[in-house]
C-alpha cells in the first residue's frame, strides 16, 4: 500500500479566508494572541484513505516512528511511505523502526527537496485548513483539536477529496 506522509501545524489564530460580509463591513475576528498550536502528522492512501495523529508539542523523530507503528498495525499489507526530506524522518528512533521491521513490510522514499507540490498530503492540509477550518477562532488548544477532529471526520466521508490532492500532485494510481 502507498502512502504519503506529511506534517503540519495548527494554530489559534484562523486562517482568514474570503467571507460573505457585505461589501465594505469587514468581519473582524477575535482571538487571543497565542502561537499555542497543534502539531499533526498524517497520511493518505491513493484510495482517499487519511490517517492522522495530532498533539500539542512539537514532533519529533520518536513520534513519526509511534505513527509507523499505529500505520503498521492497522495496515497488514507492506507499506511504501513517501514523504519529504525532513529531519525528524531521519532520526534514530525511524532508523531503527526500519531496520526492525524490514523492507519487506515497511519501505521508505523520500521527495525531491525542491518540489513539496509533489506530495499530496499538502493538498489536504490546504483543504483542511482554507475549507473546513476557515475562520474559524479557537480559544484553547482542546476547542482547535475537538474542531479538528471533526473536520478530519468530515473530510474521511469524503475520499473523493482525498483522491483528487492525488491526482492534483501528478499521481495516477
Amino acid at each position: 500500500m502507498i502512502l504519503w506522509l506529511d506534517e503540519s501545524g495548527f494554530y489559534l489564530l484562523p486562517g482568514a479566508v474570503r467571507t460573505y460580509a457585505p461589501r465594505g463591513q469587514t468581519p473582524i475576528l477575535r482571538v487571543p494572541l497565542s502561537r499555542d498550536h497543534l502539531s499533526v502528522i498524517s497520511a493518505i492512501s491513493p484510495e482517499g484513505e487519511l490517517f492522522l495523529l495530532a498533539q500539542d508539542h512539537a514532533l519529533n523523530g520518536a513520534d513519526v516512528a509511534r505513527f509507523l507503528r499505529h500505520l503498521l498495525r492497522v495496515i497488514p499489507d507492506p507499506l511504501l511511505i513517501i514523504w519529504d526530506g525532513g529531519p525528524i524522518h531521519r532520526g534514530q528512533p525511524v532508523e531503527d523502526l526500519l531496520a526492525a521491521v524490514g523492507r519487506d513490510r515497511l519501505q521508505v522514499e523520500p521527495l525531491p527537496a525542491y518540489a513539496p507540490d509533489l506530495n499530496p498530503d499538502e493538498g489536504v492540509w490546504n483543504y483542511l485548513k482554507r475549507v473546513e477550518l476557515r475562520n474559524m477562532c479557537c480559544q484553547n488548544l482542546r476547542h482547535l483539536r475537538t474542531a479538528l477532529r471533526e473536520a478530519a471526520i468530515r473530510l474521511c466521508t469524503k475520499p473523493e477529496i482525498i483522491r483528487s490532492c492525488v491526482r492534483e500532485a501528478g499521481y495516477h494510481v
